[in-house]
Formats: C-alpha cells, sequence, structure tokens
C-alpha cells in the first residue's frame, strides 16, 4: 500500500482538478495512517495547500492529537512519499465525526464498490497511471484513486 501512496502525488499532477485529487488522496492516506482508534475520534475534511483540517470529537481527543501532529505530519509524508501536508489544524465537531462514523459502516459489495471507483477513473488518470509498470498494481492504483474521486463527489454532494 505504501508504494500506491507515494506514486500519487506524481500522478496528480497529471490530473486536472488535481487540488480535489490531492485531498482525497490525503485522506486516504490520513485513514491508512491513523488507525482504527484515532479514526473513529478523528476525521480529515479539508485541505487547504497543505494545511490539513481535522475534526476531532472533543476536546480530549483534541488535546491528544495536537501533542502528536508532528508525528502525524511526519507518517503522511511518508506514506505520501511527498510534503503535502505541513500543518494539522484541529477543530472540535462532533457532528462530522459521527458523520464520518455513520458512513463507515454502511457497506458495499466489492463488485458494487468496484464498478463505482469504475466510473470515477478518468483517461487523464488511466493516462497517468500508465507510469506504473506492474499491471495488478496499476489497476489497484486505479481502483483506489476511483474510490478515493467517488467518496469525495459523494461528500461534496452532500
Amino acid at each position: 500500500m505504501q508504494h500506491i501512496f507515494r506514486s500519487l502525488p506524481e500522478v496528480v499532477k497529471e490530473i486536472a482538478g488535481g487540488e480535489s485529487a490531492r485531498e482525497a488522496i490525503v485522506f486516504a492516506a490520513w485513514r491508512q495512517i491513523s488507525g482504527e482508534t484515532l479514526g473513529e475520534h478523528a476525521v480529515p475534511f479539508k485541505l487547504i495547500k497543505k494545511k490539513l483540517f481535522i475534526a476531532v470529537s472533543d476536546n480530549n481527543w483534541r488535546r491528544q492529537i495536537e501533542d502528536l501532529s508532528g508525528q502525524m505530519i511526519f507518517k503522511l509524508n511518508s506514506a505520501l512519499g511527498s510534503s503535502l501536508v505541513t500543518f494539522i489544524e484541529f477543530k472540535i465537531d462532533a457532528k462530522a465525526v459521527e458523520e464520518a462514523r455513520r458512513k463507515t459502516l454502511v457497506k458495499t459489495s466489492d463488485a458494487e464498490a468496484k464498478a463505482i471507483a469504475k466510473r470515477q477513473i478518468t483517461a487523464g488518470l488511466r493516462h497517468a497511471a500508465e507510469t506504473i509498470s506492474d499491471v495488478k498494481l496499476r489497476e489497484s492504483f486505479l481502483l483506489a484513486a476511483g474510490s478515493g474521486l467517488a467518496r469525495k463527489k459523494a461528500i461534496g454532494e452532500k
């Protein structure tokens, strides 16, 4: 999974609408590095330039995570292989955290998820992914990118 994240910044440069794609990639990386427990109490909701905004469930979680923010930035950028995040700002927003939790509880079959992801794969994304020589890795990347874009689209519509 690490090499997929590391190839993303270069691929994103080739895609139109790179800012929203960068945001989706950073959000996916956050979910990967934050783990299940932290993910239940802290969710990304915005990326402006290199500043990542995280909603946290309460002040206790904000204090705990603020102490770890340097480590989280390091882990994010290491996973991505690029310095996409230089600062994290935490905001208490229990509703946003709860909504994100509910969304993760809604289960979609693997076939449905793949179909949704494939519909989001643009010609530009497919072209950019051609730099990935391993066919299985390229397809996994495209599905992950399509899935991230589908989630971003779903969040943006609400």
